[in-house]
């Protein structure tokens, strides 16, 4: 083996078969096999004789190389042969190489005299290349042939002596040693033989005229030419020359050269001319008439000689690659049968007629995307018949694509990776390789290599947003789906393979929300409440299947649309009634006169808690109505006295929801005349309230201290002034009925009317208190009376239609009860408190 680069030294060995004969197998023993093993070397060389039998060891490749046989099987190592014929077999199990036919040297190589087949020895993990010869030796198993079994030669008995008469050489298949070697004639006392050796090195034989000759002594005369070998032991042919002495001809044909050299192109066209040979004869007459003719068959197959003319030309396919030097021997013959010769040396030129010719030893399945530039795609080898630089070809790589070639040795290329590979931006690569010559109408050739990119989990998931979000009603039952979220991976395979999982902290209670893991649907687990529960955010991840695995994050937001499942809450009047004995409505009250406001609330949002009022019974329908946003109870005409002194009201609240929900409030209304009559009868139609509530009874207590004040004080005025009036003019004032200040009705006595302002949200009642109220004094008192009167009631009379809910002093007027302040806003404004 012969191996470049490691510097150790190398050996040839020889592989030969059983042979019989003695000499033979002294031979053959003499020739043992030696295996050739230069370490780093990458060509092996072994030597075979021909005709070995089939399955003959020709060398231990794995002995050679130092390796194992299972190292070569597990390195899948595999012998090509270079050609269409695979002549060699490589044995997995013990590393022989052995020869699949027996090999005829005569039949691979014809024409050259040494004789090599060329195979390859590819390996996998790592992938290797080692190139390997056989020289197929030659064994004499061929005799020399001539190729007629008789040579007749007409020679006039005036040829000169030293004449020379050309005869057709033997031919023997075998080269070398064993090839023809040598010439032998039979004796005689006329001729002699004599060798010349043309330009191409072939070798021709001749009869030469010692002797001159004597018709009339000898008519013909019979030779035996024998033509032998090197061999041994050696092998011989033989042809009879039969030689016919004709009469006097005293003139042969010249030829004006001995020797043409002329050049003509391989793959020449048919007709082509060569070259035109010319002999002359000074005789007359038929024996001046000259014919040419070939001296050899094997001429006539290439070339066409005109007979009359001498015109030689292009018959069958000149090619330079099988034969570069053509030697012919034309015969120039007259009428009289005297004949001369001379030589035509034909040189064949190269025509680059033979395109570059690639073969791939090796390519890899695949390349993954994460190898580093350098790494090894393929082996590959290039050749060219032609010779010079129509037969030098360069190789090159078509298109912009990561690769690169690289020179391994002697026309043997490696493809390599020359960038970073990506399979997401480009999963396969079709490699053109271009193997141009450097001739002048420089010929190609191409090969395809189609190499495979490997994926690698170089990509994470990617959302197609960053957050989703979806809509449920609340109360919705569990598994509805809300629709998905949609995670794309550039990965292939498992790589590219995207799970979804929502993201929980440790401890944290398990969302209302699910998501599938396969198909990222979005589903509900459980029914949701608006009132509890506006929206669900939560946290989503998407992991692909690759190891590690990569992982992408969403936010996935749940909005809860609300429906009408709340219905409304009346806040005022309350529900226990205690409320419902204290409107009270003057008998003078006219059309829009402020009787009551019902405050109500709904827990939904929208359109589920627009509210609206409306009036559903009442003891007189025409007395009264309600504002159907505001939920104000006012009189729709005036109060007549034909009314009946009780009215039971009651308010139906309802909420605009598909299917609306609503509530109902019931309101008691008593017409007075005065303040004491109304103030009776509630306190004959109602029970004490009880407070509601500890901060009810605190304020109570406040209140009845604050109103106590107040009543004493205006008890002191009013005695002061009715003093007054009594010295200035007699009569007595009216008093106020104990009931009416004593009553127990409500948390709260009569002496201090008060509003109730609710906002939605609020667990605290707020109260407005107003001022004192103080009795009209009737008409027809004395003048310090009258003006009592006109100052503390004036207002009130001048006022009765006005608006109740001005903030200040309200003192009823005779006929008039008190009324709680008309409310100004919405019940989402801040709630508060007054005192007058």
């Amino acid at each position: 083996m012969e191996a470049g680069g490691k510097g150790r030294p190398w050996r040839r060995g020889t592989a030969s078969g059983s042979r019989s004969g003695g000499g033979e197998r002294r031979v053959l023993l003499w020739l043992v096999c030696v295996c050739v093993w230069e370490s780093g070397a990458e060509t092996l060389r072994y030597s075979v004789w021909e005709e070995m039998a089939r399955d003959s060891s020709v060398g231990n490749v794995a002995r050679d190389l130092g390796l194992s046989p299972s190292q070569l099987a597990a390195r899948k190592a595999r012998v090509v042969s270079e050609g269409s014929e695979q002549h060699f077999r490589l044995d997995p199990h013990s590393g022989v190489l052995t020869v699949t036919e027996t090999l005829d040297r005569e039949r691979i190589c014809p024409h050259s005299e040494s004789c090599a087949l060329f195979f390859k020895l590819s390996f996998e993990n790592p992938v290797q290349l080692i190139r390997g010869e056989v020289e197929v030796r030659d064994v004499n198993d061929n005799s020399p042939v001539f190729p007629q079994k008789e040579v007749v030669l007409e020679i006039p008995e005036m040829a000169s002596t030293g004449s020379r008469f050309p005869l057709e050489e033997a031919r023997d298949k075998d080269l070398g040693i064993n090839g023809l070697q040598n010439y032998s004639l039979s004796p005689n006392s006329h001729f002699s033989l004599a060798l010349e050796t043309g330009k191409g090195g072939a070798e021709f034989v001749k009869l030469v005229l010692e002797r001159p000759l004597d018709r009339e002594e000898h008519r013909e005369l019979h030779l035996v030419l024998t033509a032998t070998d090197g061999g041994s032991p050696p092998r011989s042919g033989t042809v009879e020359v039969r030689v016919v002495v004709l009469d006097a001809n005293d003139n042969m044909p010249v030829f004006s050269r001995e020797v043409y050299e002329v050049r003509v192109a391989e793959n020449s066209p048919p007709g082509q001319l060569v070259v035109r040979v010319s002999a002359a004869d000074p005789d007359e007459g038929s024996n001046g008439k000259v014919e040419y003719e070939f001296t050899s068959e094997e001429s006539g197959n290439l070339f066409y000689l005109n007979a009359a003319t001498g015109e030689i030309r292009v018959l069958g396919n000149l090619d330079f690659e099988e034969t570069e030097y053509h030697d012919i021997e034309v015969k120039a013959t007259d009428g009289g049968g005297l004949s001369a010769h001379c030589k035509v040396h034909v040189e064949v030129l190269d025509v680059n007629d033979n395109a570059p010719e690639i073969e791939l030893s090796s390519v890899s399945a695949s390349v993954p995307e994460d190898a580093p530039p350098g790494t090894v795609v393929a082996l590959l080898s290039v050749r060219d018949r032609d010779s010079g630089d129509n037969g030098r070809p360069e190789c090159a790589i078509e298109g912009d694509v990561p690769f690169r070639l690289t020179a391994a040795f002697a026309d043997h290329y490696e493809l390599r990776t020359s960038a970073a590979l990506d399979r997401e931006t480009t999963a396969e690569y079709n490699v053109s390789i271009v193997a141009a010559d450097r001739g002048r109408a420089r010929l190609s050739a191409r090969e395809s290599v189609r190499v495979r990119i490997g994926d690698v989990n170089d990509n994470a998931p990617r959302f197609t947003q960053a957050a989703y979000s979806m809509w449920v009603s609340e109360n919705e039952a569990g598994a509805v789906r809300l629709g998905s979220v949609k995670a794309t991976d550039a990965d292939a395979g498992a790589n590219g393979r995207v799970r979804y999982a929502l993201v929980r902290e440790e401890g944290e209670e398990r969302p209302a929300v699910s998501v599938d893991a396969e198909s990222g649907d979005v589903s509900v687990v459980r029914p949701l409440d608006y009132e509890e529960v506006r929206a669900v955010e939560v946290t989503v991840r998407a992991a692909d299947g690759g190891s590690p695995p990569r992982s992408a994050t969403a936010l996935l937001r749940v909005l809860v649309r609300d429906e009408n499942d709340n219905a409304p809450v009346v806040l005022h009047p309350p529900a226990d009634g205690g409320a419902a004995l204290g409107e009270l409505v003057p008998r003078r009250a006219r059309a829009g006169y402020l009787v009551a406001k019902v405050v109500a609330v709904d827990a939904d949002a929208g359109q589920n808690a627009w509210l609206c009022y409306e009036l559903a019974k009442a003891t007189e329908p025409g007395l009264f109505r309600v504002g159907l946003h505001s939920g104000e109870v006012r009189t729709a005409r005036a109060v007549g006295e034909r009314d009946a002194a009780r009215h039971r009201l009651v308010v139906l609240v309802r909420d605009r929801g598909r299917p609306p929900r609503s509530a109902s409030a019931t309101l008691a209304v008593a017409l007075a005349d005065g303040f004491s009559e109304g103030r009776l009868r509630a306190s004959e139609e109602a029970p004490a309230a009880e407070p509601d509530g500890r901060l009810t009874l605190y304020l109570s207590v406040c209140l009845a201290c604050v109103s106590a004040l107040f009543v004493a004080g205006a008890a002191a005025a009013v005695a002061a002034k009715v003093r007054r009036a009594r010295r200035g003019e007699p009569g007595t004032l009216p008093t106020f009925p104990r009931s009416a200040a004593d009553s127990g009705a409500g948390s709260l006595p009569r002496s201090y009317v008060y509003d109730v302002r609710l906002a939605a949200g609020t667990v605290d009642s707020e109260f407005r208190f107003l001022g004192p109220l103080f009795p009209c004094f009737p008409a027809g008192l004395p003048q310090g009376a009258a003006e009592q009167r006109s100052s503390l009631c004036s207002a009130g009379l001048g006022q009765e239609e006005g608006d109740w809910a001005v903030q200040g002093r309200a003192p009823l007027c005779e006929g008039t009860a008190p009324r709680a302040a008309e409310e100004n806003g919405s019940l989402d404004q801040s709630p508060w408190l007054s005192h007058e």
